[in-house]
């Protein structure tokens, strides 16, 4: 339950990780991209056609890829570009341009504590996320105090208790019962307790499930009256391998909860890393972490400059 919890050397280097874990996006955008911006590559519709195919492969989407074969045009018009090559760098600067304004970093300093309250579907890696994130704020020297809000699931509870154990992080969990009262008492304890974060989980939920939504609504509005203003941080965790379903995810919890930032997990196992081209597209909700690997540190901040280096250097 715990092997998530192991630390890697960081002697690797958070880039080189960056790279490895970006490696089956590489393989399948960078490879292509090698190919059409080669060396003599004129700048004709079927160099455009395969852009377009190596964009969408890797789940760029179709807004965005449309944005990005639009944006590019334009500058090898403006530029005079006759040869591919010579659009390299603008890729890279079109893809840089869209990143960024979603490269926003959690500010927590703003309140204490702060009610980081995390969402998601069941499998997006929302328990082990709030794992790492415990983990990254402590390294900061923060006092944490975990809300085992998913009550539907003693796994999920077990998880966190263990967790908490590990690391002398409090957790406050219940055997039994509802979501909006565990996370309630935990905010109340964290600012008995003088804590610094709040990461409270809820139960796992298909955008579909209208009653569900509805009680995560009602833990939202709960947190609200165990702290004024809280919470601080909404918190949607999506996995990398839905592709194109993360978009839908975005804004059915958009519109139930506010997403005021976005965790993209497991960018490792899937060649579509293109998502988050999509999302910044289709949604430029900030996106405050990702996560690349396993171990307990490889979940960190997004950087769009480091982002764009590892998957097209």
């Amino acid at each position: 339950m715990l092997s998530f919890l192991k630390s890697r050397s960081d002697g690797e280097g958070w880039f080189a990780r960056l790279q490895q874990g970006l490696a089956k996006t590489r393989k399948t955008l960078g490879a292509r991209l090698s190919g059409l911006f080669g060396s003599g590559r004129k700048l004709d519709a079927e160099f455009y056609d395969e852009l377009e195919s190596a964009l969408l492969i890797s789940d760029v989407g179709v807004t965005a890829t449309t944005h990005f074969l639009d944006a590019l045009r334009a500058r090898a018009r403006r530029e005079g570009f006759t040869e591919a090559a010579q659009l390299k760098d603008a890729l890279r600067d079109v893809l840089l341009e869209l990143l960024r304004p979603i490269a926003v970093p959690l500010d927590v300093s703003a309140h204490k504590p702060f009610v980081i309250m995390l969402a998601g579907v069941n499998g997006s890696g929302k328990t082990t996320s709030i794992g790492k994130l415990a983990n990254y704020y402590q390294q900061q020297g923060r006092k944490v105090l975990l809300a085992a809000g998913d009550t539907f699931r003693a796994a999920a509870r077990e998880q966190l208790q263990a967790w908490g154990e590990r690391n002398n992080v409090t957790v406050i969990a219940q055997q039994s019962g509802d979501a909006a009262a565990v996370i309630f008492d935990a905010v109340s304890a964290a600012v008995a307790r003088n804590i610094d974060i709040v990461l409270a989980d809820t139960a796992g939920r298909l955008p579909t499930q209208l009653h569900l939504m509805e009680e995560i609504r009602k833990v939202k509005r709960v947190i609200g009256k165990a702290l004024p203003g809280a919470p601080h941080e909404v918190l949607l965790v999506l996995d990398a391998n839905t592709g194109q379903n993360a978009l839908s995810q975005v804004k059915a919890f958009d519109d139930a909860l506010g997403v005021t930032g976005l965790v993209l997990t497991k960018l490792d196992g899937t060649a579509k890393g293109g998502v988050i081209a999509a999302i910044a597209r289709h949604k430029p909700i900030p996106l405050r972490f990702i996560g690349v690997g396993e171990s307990i540190d490889d979940l960190r901040p997004f950087d769009a400059g480091e982002f764009v280096a590892a998957l097209l250097d």
